[in-house]
């Protein structure tokens, strides 16, 4: 027996053999989870390798124990793999999803990439494979290293896990930040140390096992430079602590002490240090440099002196200057905590004297400007990190301080949108969909202060939320206005999803729901009584259209052209490639068995359907671009492959069948497998958006104010206002059974769309626990019940798909439900009036209490 640390290319590639997963091991079962922090750590090897001169360390993935095989023999060597084998599956599909990527403009290194790594030439049957999976996983796995992947289980955490990568090889295309994929291949098998312990016939191999996963509670980075330092300092230890290691704890969390030494690190130069390896990164330094008790005290005192200036941007009223103050505060509501190199660099050149509180103002003005509008414009924020940490080490140094972060920014490679660019994004593109909720808010908000009223409203204490002038679920006399606007073979729907969510149709308001959607007319009046000059601009109008939402854009859009200044020069007209790039992000990112159509497509861009057909037609390379159909779920007459395809594989019906496409008696794709914009955008947004941990934040809504309506009775009345007595019972129903499960209900902070969470776990909102089902009221449309999957991914036990599929089936039962199995990484939902039979509240009741014992059982399972 015997142990040494490898590479993933060490240990698969050379003579032809085969590693095997032994049939009593589990079935593969990384979750997304485990999948994003992998990428995250290939990545950052990805980026060390593309660094002149820098390589870093290598990442530690972890051990990988193996034997003989029964099977061995010497022409043909086989080891069973007795633990890692989720490291391994996981690294093979990694390489299967950038074969496939470069499939059609690299066939070569596609070729080579799949002998290398993946299968054994000369082999047939299951010795082909490389890696061998354990029978329940095997036939999966084989569809994706060999191919064709037809008919494939989607319940399958491998394709789950190929499906991950294939979609995250789209991102890493992304302009804004581009990323080589063989740069990527070559962190996954030469960057990712691995320690092989290799067994004799005989060993003990399960006793190893245990030894290499008997893990204690870890002690953070800052503990563990905390104790370096103080075993260092001899004669001062008890002074230096007492006169700046004590106050500085006290005034900082330990995760937030964790985070000022990181950024300390990133001021004195070093910015390529993760925060993950702050205490190898700083030891190194005290001991590359000979550190002393005086260089290790002037480090702690340095620190102290620093963590006065990381207070304020955690505790913004703490800065004296009125400027400066507005300026953290309004990072601090954008939780901009990745600017944190800047500003710090920002607050000590001004303690120093190079900078005084207006040019520090100012600079921060750049910052904000340079987050809004990307965000604006829809930019990427995977980058962002890297941008402000080399700050402190790029500023120019022939220049003052802010004139220089001025010119820093505006480098093309940060994507600083221009005055056009920013213009342009206002008109069209879904403002509502991109960023956080309080970053949307926050940018209206400064729009409405733009104006200048002399009786400003109270923004910290207003309950405001962010409102549809046009509502989101348009009654008829709405589309019948539309009707009047639309463009040749475009339908009142279509226009409706382009112009919905930008800008010019969103304003700030704390009015009741049950006017949102009626028409404008109905609207108008509340408008009118507002306190936000912005709202009696728009009812100053005399109908709210396409026309009147442009004119509006365009207003804000001078507005937004004043508040937040514009980079030195223009960056360039890259914005269309950055929407392509999202367009190439959301399709690879379609869930089996669903489709959309070019008009969903065009929505979710803020582009034209005619554009985006040209674009998919002459395009090659991308990702399911043949499930982008008509509105009608018909292949395009224009449709026409891009490249050229694999022999049999160009009938596009034949395709979309293998992907759980199903087709009516008619020959259209089934509309209920069609996701919409909103469908496309969530998507993207992943389990980390507003109804997360956001705007509507659940809160026990039995609690109020003494007269003041709760959340629980506002709930209640909205759900009245429009559906029939019997539904808003059933709902009551359910909500006792729920309690009586064990469960609360959560509502949220809406006033102008309310809701209730059935929830699980801890008070104080969802991140903090489970729920399975968010109850909306109709607003014109009925009630209805959003059943999260896409939030349940994250959270155990329903991070395993196969528990979220069993869901899915139990909803199903239910009469008048049928949940398509490609909604399963969404949040479909169901008509609360379904719950007027008696035989539907039975059978949900019993399906939540089906919940409730699943997630009661993680512990043990």
């Amino acid at each position: 027996m015997h142990a040494k640390e490898t590479l993933f290319a060490d240990l698969m590639q050379g003579r032809a053999q085969q590693f095997q997963v032994p049939l009593y091991q589990r079935t593969y079962a990384w979750t997304e989870k485990h999948l994003k922090q992998l990428w995250s750590d290939i990545l950052e090897q990805a980026r060390l390798l593309g660094s002149p001169g820098e390589n870093g360390s290598t990442h530690f993935l972890g051990s990988v124990v193996l034997a003989p095989s029964p099977q061995n023999d010497a022409t043909f060597p086989r080891w069973l793999i007795v633990d890692g084998q989720q490291r391994l599956t996981t690294l093979s599909l990694a390489l299967a999803a950038i074969r496939d990527h470069v499939a059609d403009t690299a066939p070569v290194e596609a070729q080579r990439i799949g002998e290398q790594y993946l299968i054994n030439k000369w082999k047939s049957g299951n010795d082909h494979l490389r890696l061998l999976p354990t029978q329940a996983d095997r036939q999966q796995f084989a569809a994706h290293i060999r191919g064709p992947r037809t008919d494939l289980d989607t319940d399958s955490g491998v394709a789950t896990a190929y499906a991950f990568f294939r979609k995250k090889l789209v991102e890493a295309d992304d302009p804004a930040a581009p990323q080589d994929v063989y740069r990527i291949e070559q962190a996954i098998t030469s960057r990712l140390a691995l320690v092989a312990v290799t067994a004799e016939r005989g060993d003990n191999v399960h006793r190893i096992f245990e030894s290499l996963n008997n893990t204690g509670l870890k002690l953070s980075q800052a503990d563990l430079l905390r104790n370096y330092l103080f075993m260092k300092l001899q004669a001062r230890g008890e002074h230096v602590y007492e006169t700046y290691w004590l106050p500085l704890q006290r005034s900082l969390s330990n995760d937030e002490l964790e985070q000022l030494m990181w950024l300390q690190l990133v001021l004195d130069g070093d910015d390529r240090v993760r925060r993950q390896d702050l205490y190898a990164a700083q030891q190194r330094h005290f001991e590359n440099t000979k550190a002393g008790d005086a260089e290790i005290e002037a480090y702690i005192k340095e620190l102290h002196r620093r963590s006065a200036h990381f207070r304020r941007l955690l505790h913004p009223e703490e800065e004296p200057d009125p400027g400066v103050r507005a300026a953290l505060r309004r990072l601090d509501a954008w939780q901009a905590a990745v600017t944190y190199p800047a500003l710090m660099l920002l607050l000590d050149r001004r303690e120093r004297g190079e900078l005084d509180s207006a040019g520090t103002a100012r600079a921060l003005a750049y910052i904000e400007s340079f987050l809004v509008r990307r965000m604006i414009c829809r930019v990427p924020t995977n980058n962002l990190n890297r941008i402000f940490q080399a700050v402190p080490g790029q500023l120019p140094l022939d220049v003052p301080v802010t004139e220089g972060l001025h010119r820093l920014l505006s480098s093309e490679n940060r994507f600083w949108p221009d005055d056009a660019e920013l213009r342009e994004k206002i008109r069209t593109a879904p403002f509502y969909q991109y960023g956080r909720w309080q970053q949307r808010k926050l940018v209206l908000q400064r729009l409405e202060e733009s104006y200048g009223h002399p009786e400003p409203v109270d923004f910290a204490a207003a309950q405001l939320t962010v409102e549809h002038v046009m509502p989101q679920s348009p009654g008829d006399e709405w589309l019948r206005a539309l009707d009047e606007e639309t463009d040749e073979g475009e339908t009142a729907e279509e226009l409706h999803a382009r112009f919905q969510h930008t800008l010019g149709n969103l304003t700030l308001t704390a009015v009741n729901a049950e006017l949102s959607n009626h028409p404008f007319e109905r609207k108008q009046g509340l408008l009118r009584g507002s306190h936000l000059e912005m709202n009696r601009r728009i009812a100053a109008t005399e109908r709210w259209g396409v026309r009147e939402i442009l004119a509006r854009a365009d207003e804000l859009a001078d507005r937004a052209i004043a508040l937040w200044p514009a980079p030195l020069r223009g960056v360039g007209r890259a914005e269309r490639n950055r929407d392509w790039q999202l367009a190439h992000q959301v399709l690879a990112a379609l869930p089996h068995g669903t489709w959309t159509s070019y008009g969903d497509l065009a929505a979710f861009l803020g582009s034209g359907a005619q554009a985006v057909g040209n674009h998919l037609a002459n395009t090659p390379g991308v990702v399911n671009a043949y499930r982008v159909l008509t509105s009608e779920g018909k292949v395009s007459d224009g449709f026409r492959w891009a490249a050229p395809q694999d022999a049999g594989s160009d009938d596009v019906r034949a395709r979309l069948a293998a992907d759980g496409v199903r087709f009516t008696a008619t020959g259209a794709a089934d509309p209920a497998q069609r996701l919409t914009a909103d469908d496309l955008a969530a998507l993207l947004a992943g389990t980390d958006d507003d109804r997360a941990d956001g705007e509507d934040t659940a809160q026990d809504g039995t609690a109020g104010a003494p007269g003041e309506e709760t959340r629980a009775e506002r709930f209640f009345r909205q759900l009245a206002a429009d559906d029939s007595p019997e539904t808003v019972e059933a709902v009551r129903v359910l909500f006792a059974h729920w309690e009586s499960l064990g469960g609360w209900i959560g509502h949220g902070a809406g006033h102008v769309t309310t809701s209730a969470y059935l929830m699980l776990g801890g008070a104080g909102g969802p991140g903090r626990g489970i729920w399975p089902m968010t109850l909306y009221p109709g607003a014109g449309r009925g009630g209805t019940a959003e059943v999260v999957f896409q939030y349940m991914a994250a959270r155990e036990p329903f991070t395993d798909r196969a528990l979220r599929a069993e869901l899915l089936a139990r909803l199903n039962a239910l009469d008048g439900v049928d949940i398509p199995e490609g909604k399963l990484e969404l949040r479909p939902n169901i008509r609360l009036s379904l719950l007027e039979k008696d035989r539907n509240q039975e059978l949900l009741i019993e399906t939540l209490t089906w919940f409730r014992d699943r997630w009661e059982g993680r512990a043990s399972s």
